[in-house]
């Protein structure tokens, strides 16, 4: 059975991710301690709310380079939400610039679209390669709650980072994946099934 952290630092659906990732298999562990962070055969950054204020709680807890040396060790690390925002190099809200953990190219800026905040379902437009939508139908959906996301660019082809895309109101990063660095913009714990079927593909995928 694979070691799974939730990373507590003060933001994100702790309990409903915890419950989710058990639900397909896993031994998951809600902490803040960075050295089981460090450890486990994957790591699950979740995230709601502000950007700014996620990013504060990163920052406070020092968990930046914990993530950012799993990454470089190919460690595992899977971010949700505002959780995967954070991964990116910045994001902007209100007009202020706050500064991301910069492990994915690119920024989170605020959708346009005739309704925002985008709440509801949607489906995904995946990439051949991708690991997190194998074997889903393509018109599976996934429950989304945002008023901001990543904006797809070339250099996150470039840095060997696959892109799943989805509408509303213009195309944006739904999900990306690396080869040890995947995130959802979505909430797969949110997601019935389908969420569930993603997270056993990626917990399938540690090693």
């Amino acid at each position: 059975m694979k070691k799974v952290v939730i990373l507590d630092y003060g933001s994100g659906n702790l309990r409903s991710a915890e419950r989710a990732v058990a639900r397909v298999g896993a031994d998951v562990e809600v902490t803040s301690d960075l050295g089981k962070a460090a450890r486990a055969d994957g790591l699950v950054v979740p995230g709601v709310g502000a950007y700014a204020a996620c990013m504060a709680g990163i920052d406070e807890l020092g968990a930046g380079p914990t993530i950012a040396e799993r990454v470089r060790v190919g460690a595992p690390v899977l971010g949700i939400c505002v959780g995967m925002q954070v991964l990116f190099e910045e994001g902007e809200e209100h007009g202020v610039v706050t500064k991301g953990l910069g492990l994915a190219p690119g920024a989170v800026t605020v959708l346009h679209a005739p309704v925002v905040p985008h709440m509801g379902w949607n489906t995904v437009d995946w990439p051949a390669d991708t690991v997190l939508g194998a074997g889903l139908p393509a018109d599976t959906r996934f429950y989304f709650v945002h008023s901001y996301a990543p904006t797809p660019v070339d250099a996150q082809r470039a840095a060997g980072i696959s892109v799943a895309t989805t509408v509303h109101g213009e195309p944006f990063v739904a999900a990306f994946e690396s080869e040890v660095l995947r995130a959802t913009q979505f909430h797969p714990e949110k997601s019935g099934d389908a969420g569930a079927t993603l997270l056993a593909n990626w917990l399938g995928s540690l090693v």
